[in-house]
């Protein structure tokens, strides 16, 4: 390519970090390149829970727009925010090495956890999992960038909010009255970085190949298999995690209601050599174990 690379991000800390790591990695290996922000319309919309926008990929939409009409030549997404389904026209190119997949809660003192409390997420699937444990709670909305989020916390009156552990520590903003989560499943993917490019460029899927991390790029892939077959573009409380082991693949999912009274949970083991829709199997099995009669709760609940 005779020009630089262009590289399309969110204009967030966060974002743009991701998306300058890949800028090194392309540099590295001699590819010149430039950064192009912008802002997503989940970034914009603040005053929403993400489940009310109406919109499939709040935060890939934008740069989703700019791909296809060649204002960019690749685009650097936090995973977990990519729908399982890509734009007619765009391909993924790379996934790199997974960071840490879970989730943790950044709160002012552990001791509401055995009484009543108020904890802050914008995520359904983190609210179900919290009320599933500690039903005496309260949750309450919250949206932002990782920094603004922070803030919140620390100015309103909430025992702890939830956050993924990876963003935190990619831009060094990672609380010492933290304490992991270990116990909760995380979303399909988190943890994740994917590079996604157009289906005619064969120079920036040439390049980025040499990115791609194999062992991430499995099990995020039989992730968001279960996540598309749960789902079917509605969105919901689901977690899912898969990890190698040699030659094994361990997976967990969960499909909760938006309460968190009702839970359907799947562990299972594969050999990498029967990979083949293993996710959509999985998410098949919870389906019929009463999954789906669920989905079609969540989905009038959430048009109400």
């Amino acid at each position: 390519m005779s020009r630089p690379i262009r590289i399309g991000t969110r204009d967030s800390e966060l974002a743009m970090w991701q998306a300058t790591t890949v800028k090194k990695k392309l540099e590295a290996s001699g590819h010149a390149c430039q950064l192009l922000p912008v802002k997503a319309t989940g970034d914009l919309v603040l005053d929403k829970p993400l489940y009310e926008l109406g919109i499939t990929g709040v935060f890939t939409k934008t740069l989703d727009v700019a791909l296809l009409k060649g204002e960019i030549d690749l685009a650097v997404h936090s995973m977990k925010d990519v729908p399982t389904l890509l734009p007619k026209g765009i391909v993924k190119a790379a996934v790199l090495k997974r960071g840490d997949h879970r989730d943790i809660l950044v709160h002012k003192g552990l001791h509401f956890l055995n009484e009543e409390g108020l904890v802050a997420t914008g995520s359904l699937r983190r609210k179900a999992q919290w009320l599933h444990r500690y039903p005496l709670h309260e949750t309450t909305d919250l949206r932002g960038n990782v920094n603004t989020r922070l803030e919140k916390l620390r100015t309103n009156p909430w025992n702890a909010a939830i956050f993924a552990a990876a963003g935190l520590k990619r831009i060094g903003l990672l609380p010492k009255n933290h304490t992991p989560l270990e116990w909760m499943i995380p979303a399909p993917a988190q943890g994740a970085m994917m590079v996604v490019t157009h289906d005619k460029n064969e120079a920036c899927k040439k390049a980025l190949a040499a990115l791609n991390d194999t062992d991430t790029d499995i099990c995020t892939k039989v992730e968001r298999d279960f996540l598309r077959t749960l789902e079917g573009g509605c969105s919901a409380p689901i977690g899912a995690l898969a990890t190698l082991q040699g030659d094994t693949l361990r997976f967990r999912g969960i499909l909760l209601s938006l309460n968190g009274q009702e839970k359907f949970e799947i562990n299972k083991e594969v050999s990498v050599q029967a990979l083949d829709n293993f996710g959509g199997i999985c998410a098949q099995e919870i389906l019929e174990q009463g999954g789906k009669e669920l989905m079609t709760t969540i989905k009038a609940q959430l048009k109400q």
